[in-house]
Formats: structure tokens, C-alpha cells, sequence
């Protein structure tokens, strides 16, 4: 038989498109030091340009490394980290959902070369190339619980808690393979250390990971670590009960749910799987 349990709960404290213009151009990353980062840089009217950075960010960013083949945005450098470029500043006021798959589909708020930028304002990018976004949870009660950490520039940080929702948890469990999200706060894990790389995360909950998800730049963040993000995620769940807190216990393994056998399944298991789900003491 499948076993079941119950639990006691406990209550837990842009501007306009332009894109008829934009169709024609091409897109290169110039002066970085990989090819999976640099300056942004647009073909228009066959003379090579930049990207102004007013309201450049990681969702404009993201739609930049996909066109050029590079994988995941990183971060959206403003302010001409990679150096200034030359010729007209061709785009400004990008304003990208990060779902487009090129520049030129994203709105803008003024045609091609109708800014007044210089190029001390030439927007970057730093792109990850085909490598996954490495992530993990720490500090929590099992693999599927804990702070949201993630690996950048060779270094492990954290997400700010500011916005943080079950939206975008339940990116980072699917990500990490551990079902779907159920609880998504901040600070219950602890504070981490290291840089705050994230801030004002905000997923739709369908993205297939975080560096996908609208957010700040790498980095550009005012929080501390008694801020940090953390999730729990459901590799366990409770079905056909008569609350969230009761039922038919099911695991997620491969992509699937399955149930688990009631031999020698006793309240001391119960206990776990409750806490497991934020449900309090099985009784």
C-alpha cells in the first residue's frame, strides 16, 4: 500500500517598437576578454555602432548572448567596461523582455542614431557561453531546501530576498531537479557570504533557470546578507487529502511523481516528510 500522513500545520511567521528600422542589422561583442563578452556592437547601414546604456540591463543583455550564440547573460556592464567604441551609438533605450531572439526585435524608445549618447555610455555584456549556471542550496534540511546560492565570476553568493516569491522558486527547484517550489522566503536559512549577486528577481516561473528571469545587473544590489533568498522545495508532496497537510505521500524522481510503500513506514518517517513540507508535527 501507498503510505500516507498527516500533518498539524504551523503557521510561518519601454518606449515604442521600432523594429521596422532594426531588421537589417547585425550584432557583435567587441573588446572583451572572450568572445562571449565585450561591448555590444550593431551593423546598421553597413557602418558598425554601439548600444547607448540608458536602461540597458540582463533581460537586453540575455537577448544580446543568444543572438550572438553565447548562452547565458551574465551581466549587463554599463558605462563602457570593455572600452569605447567608435562610429554612431546606433541604439538607445533598449528595452528587451529577454525573450526575444534578437536586438532588433526588442523596442527602443527612438529610431537608429537618434540619441544623444556618447560613447562613454556604451553597454557590455558578459555572457557564460554554453556553460550551465551553477546554483545550490545551502543550510537547509535536505538537498531540496535552503539559501539560494549561485557560482559567478568564481565565486559563490547569494539573491536578495526583495520581490522573491514562489514564482521565482519554483525556477530555481526545476533547475535543481527537486519538484516544484512550496515555500519561498528569505533570511529563514541564515545569512551566506560573499556577493549579493542577484537582486529584485522577478521570474514568470516558466524560465528554465534564474539568469533568465528579469533582475538587476550582476552585482548592482542594496541588501545584506539578513536578506538572503531561500527556497523549499516539494521532492515530496501530499495528494488527495483534505488539506495541503494531509494525504498520499509522492516523491519526485526522473522527472516524475511516484508514491512510497507503507512497509515499516511509522511516525518517525511522518515527522520528516512534515517538516519537509513546512507542515509542522505528523499526528
Amino acid at each position: 500500500m501507498a503510505a500516507a500522513a498527516s500533518c498539524a500545520l504551523q503557521s510561518a511567521g519601454g518606449g515604442s517598437s521600432r523594429e521596422g528600422d532594426f531588421k537589417a542589422a547585425s550584432l557583435k561583442l567587441a573588446g572583451g576578454p572572450t568572445p562571449c563578452s565585450g561591448r555590444v556592437e550593431v551593423l546598421h547601414n553597413q557602418q558598425w555602432g554601439t548600444v547607448c546604456d540608458s536602461g540597458w540591463d540582463l533581460a537586453d543583455a540575455r537577448v544580446a548572448c543568444k543572438e550572438v550564440g553565447c548562452g547565458e547573460a551574465l551581466a549587463a556592464p554599463r558605462g563602457a567596461k570593455f572600452g569605447a567604441g567608435s562610429g554612431p551609438t546606433w541604439m538607445n533605450q533598449v528595452n528587451c523582455t529577454g525573450e526575444e531572439d534578437s536586438l532588433s526585435k526588442c523596442p527602443a524608445a527612438q529610431s537608429f542614431g537618434e540619441n544623444s549618447c556618447d560613447h562613454s555610455k556604451d553597454a557590455g555584456v558578459e555572457c557564460a557561453g554554453n556553460k550551465l549556471l551553477e546554483i545550490r542550496l545551502s543550510d537547509g534540511f535536505n538537498r531540496c531546501s535552503g539559501r539560494v546560492e549561485i557560482l559567478h565570476e568564481d565565486r559563490w553568493g547569494t539573491v536578495c530576498d526583495d520581490g522573491w516569491d514562489l514564482d521565482d522558486a519554483e525556477v530555481v527547484c526545476r533547475y535543481l531537479g527537486c519538484g516544484t517550489a512550496k515555500v519561498a522566503r528569505g533570511s529563514k536559512f541564515g545569512g551566506g557570504s560573499g556577493p549579493i549577486w542577484l537582486d529584485e528577481v522577478d521570474c514568470n516561473g516558466t524560465e528554465s533557470s534564474i539568469s533568465k528571469c528579469k533582475a538587476k545587473s550582476w552585482g548592482d544590489q542594496d541588501c545584506n546578507h539578513s536578506e538572503d533568498a531561500g527556497v523549499i522545495c516539494t521532492e515530496s508532496r501530499l495528494v488527495n487529502g483534505s488539506s495541503r497537510c494531509s494525504g498520499r505521500v509522492e516523491v519526485f524522481r526522473k522527472e516524475e511523481w511516484g508514491t512510497v510503500c507503507d512497509a515499516d513506514w511509522d511516525i518517525h518517517d511522518a515527522h520528516v516528510l512534515c517538516r519537509e513540507l513546512d507542515c509542522g508535527n505528523a499526528r
